[in-house]
């Protein structure tokens, strides 16, 4: 355990603490199971009492919220729960705005906290409430997803998505704790915990060769849900949180964690924010064209690339745009799509691409009329 002396006295002996340094903001991501249950004794001895309104989905709810409401005390006093439609079509400004809504009605002042409990889709929507609800409350992420767990929980972006692309309308705004409780994976259906095993591989495809050789020794023990699943976590929100506390915005070497994000974004927006598409499954697809296209490139040897398709092909994680059920995407559809992209600048998107295993970097100087015949020819099958 990476030591936390307010900390030591609730947690215990097999739970994990990584830190996201970032000056006053710090603050400790929670890694262990059984973790729910104590949830309210780690909120107040990192926020002292507060009161805490609880931002979740109908899933979660009915699975876990017994659990997490038995756990608040004297200290973190419920304000309410508010129960979200599951789903990526919620991440949308006609929910944003009922949700504040309801957290205003519920009392929350300044001083007090928004739980967020759930996936990716209630931790980004949760926190840009808490972001802009009375100019910033605070926020606890309690991640319920594999996904969210190893990302979309840590390192600060909330945000919805529009007709223009995903998480386009959003903000920076850190949580000031996240509770990993790894037993709350154990009744997540396994498509969501594959999706989610795709960005944990991502870590060790952008920048950790040896953390992706240890994934593909140890994979099957990962989905059996063995002691390397939480080691997994651990290394991935280890990764992040270096990453991030260098370059908390994204105006550098954050924006290589977007390894198959803008073709996975595309390929999402094409499929409707859908249960379609997992998001997971999206940047499965978008990290296999990544190294597909640097291969093609120049820039990665086919070997590094055959890896790691095949490995996300043990995962039973597509690969191919083909494998995405009903219609194919046409390649000037997903253009358009990628010029919608967070990263564009001056109308053309920046890909991150690779060198190799571990060994991704920023490009922003893609020729797009070989990325359009690069698309086309993947669009197809080909």
């Amino acid at each position: 355990m990476d030591a936390n002396p307010g900390m030591q006295d609730v947690l215990s002996a097999d739970a994990h603490i990584v830190t996201l340094g970032l000056g006053t903001r710090s603050y400790d991501i929670v890694i262990g199971g059984g973790l729910l249950a104590q949830s309210g004794a780690l909120i107040s001895k990192r926020l002292g009492a507060v009161k805490c309104a609880i931002v979740t989905d109908e899933n979660v709810a009915e699975a876990h919220l017994d659990t997490l409401l038995g756990a608040l005390d004297a200290n973190c006093p419920h304000a309410g729960t508010i129960s979200l439609k599951p789903g990526e079509t919620t991440k949308s400004f006609s929910e944003l705005a009922p949700l504040c809504e309801r957290l205003l009605a519920a009392g929350i002042e300044r001083g007090d906290v928004v739980i967020a409990f759930g996936g990716g889709v209630v931790g980004d929507i949760a926190g840009f409430a808490a972001s802009i609800l009375r100019r910033g409350v605070s926020l606890v992420q309690i991640p319920t997803s594999l996904l969210a767990q190893v990302d979309s929980s840590v390192g600060g972006k909330t945000g919805i998505n529009t007709a223009q692309g995903k998480n386009l309308v959003g903000t920076f705004h850190q949580p000031r704790l996240v509770i990993t409780d790894t037993d709350l994976l154990a009744s997540l259906p396994e498509r969501q915990f594959r999706a989610g095993y795709a960005e944990i591989v991502k870590y060790g495809l952008l920048g950790d060769i040896e953390f992706f050789n240890w994934l593909e020794k140890s994979r099957a023990a990962i989905f059996e849900r063995g002691p390397e699943l939480a080691r997994a976590i651990e290394t991935s929100c280890r990764a992040k949180a270096a990453i991030v506390a260098e370059d908390e915005r994204e105006s550098g070497r954050r924006a290589l964690l977007n390894l198959g994000h803008t073709f996975g974004h595309a390929l999402e927006g094409f499929a409707g924010y859908s249960g379609r598409l997992l998001h997971g499954e999206a940047i499965s697809i978008g990290m296999a064209l990544a190294f597909e296209y640097s291969n093609e490139a120049g820039l990665c040897g086919g070997q590094d690339a055959g890896r790691a398709i095949a490995h996300f092909r043990a995962a039973g994680l597509p690969v191919e745009i083909s494998q995405i059920p009903g219609d194919t995407p046409s390649p000037g559809a997903l253009m358009d799509l990628m010029a919608q992209d967070k990263k564009v600048s001056g109308g053309v998107p920046a890909f991150i691409l690779v060198r190799g295993i571990g060994e991704a970097f920023i490009e922003s100087g893609v020729d797009m009329e070989n990325m359009q015949r690069f698309l086309a020819r993947k669009c197809s099958g080909k």
